[in-house]
């Protein structure tokens, strides 16, 4: 064979390894699903809120929500109780929010369609406190999410990357004292994520009120509903279609603004944002440690994959600094 067409081959053949191996995304089966907006964290006077369980969730219903899980502290409020405020357009979760601590330190695990109350556990170390809590949920056949690890800098990535079995965290909670942007050398809630991500894990974002004030003025320093929620992709309006989609990622988180579609497609990402007003946005897809791989203003927003990454989430901001926290899409393995 000549010496060129034995180049033009070689060159064929590394074109053809090349496009065989490039990276794609895992592309998510969401056909047939419609979205539910909700939010997985709230309180009543049945714990430490400042309204009943009725009261609460009337407004959470009167503001557009689908769903609602009521979140008390150590108590298990049966959504049975609750049937008037229950229909077609509106779901009542079973929720309770396992509270522990390791000393001084709080650990807060809320479990979502739990079955009944879990009574929270303790252990010698923080990471054993946290992983007990967990385990507690599994297997009350309920799905863990973990809440404000910032809050009384309880502990952050350094005691979550060995806790197992938790696909769910907090990394915006709309109390004023969970310290979300974290401070003085304490990693934020999303550099917290992007550790857990860049390792390897599998978690996913939430938004939550975490509301405890119902009554009298909303204000900045008092925890009011509002702030925080998810918009799920689920099969129906029902409590395990809900979680399930959760621990999917089939879902954006927001404290403002609203997306119409998460398009993914084996090598490129689509964000089409629903205008509001003459807001103006920007879109940062983030890749391992957080590094921003690329910027867009424009809508949609999209990114195209050229290098391999371990997974590609995406932070949408519009002009008033409210944000849209598209969950990580993660790279296809080979031979799937």
């Amino acid at each position: 064979m000549p010496r060129s067409s034995r180049c033009v081959l070689i060159v064929a053949l590394f074109a053809l390894f090349a496009c065989d191996t490039a990276p794609e995304f895992e592309v998510p089966n969401t056909r047939g699903m419609r979205r539910f907006k909700g939010n997985t964290h709230t309180h009543t006077t049945m714990s430490d809120g400042d309204s009943s369980p009725e009261a609460v969730a009337r407004w959470y219903k009167a503001h557009g929500y689908a769903f609602l899980v009521l979140s008390d502290h150590n108590v298990f409020t049966d959504p049975a109780d609750l049937s008037a405020r229950q229909d077609s357009s509106f779901l009542l979760i079973p929720g309770e929010e396992v509270t522990a601590k390791f000393r001084d330190q709080p650990v807060h695990v809320n479990g979502l369609n739990v079955p009944h109350v879990i009574a929270p556990e303790s252990d010698s170390t923080l990471v054993g406190t946290i992983q007990k809590n967990v385990d507690a949920i599994r297997a009350a056949s309920a799905a863990p999410h973990i809440n404000h690890p910032n809050f009384r800098w309880a502990f952050h990535h350094r005691e979550l990357l060995h806790v197992r079995n938790n696909k769910l965290l907090e990394i915006f909670n709309g109390h004023p004292h969970v310290h979300n942007l974290g401070g003085g050398g304490w990693p934020g809630m999303e550099q917290v994520w992007d550790h857990l991500l860049t390792a390897g894990k599998r978690v996913y974002g939430i938004a939550v009120d975490d509301a405890h004030h119902f009554q009298g003025e909303f204000a900045p320093e008092r925890s009011n509903p509002g702030r925080g929620w998810v918009v799920v992709k689920a099969r129906a309006l029902e409590a395990r279609a809900i979680v399930e989609s959760l621990e999917a990622g089939f879902f954006y988180a927001s404290t403002g603004v609203v997306l119409q579609e998460v398009a993914v497609a084996p090598r490129s990402l689509a964000i089409h944002i629903q205008q509001q007003g003459d807001f103006k946005y920007r879109t940062e897809f983030i890749g391992a440690h957080g590094r921003v791989l690329h910027v867009s203003e424009n809508n949609p927003a999209e990114f195209e994959l050229r290098a391999h990454e371990s997974c590609i989430r995406a932070k949408v901001t519009d002009s008033s600094g409210r944000v849209a926290w598209v969950q990580p899409v993660f790279m296809k393995q080979e031979g799937l």
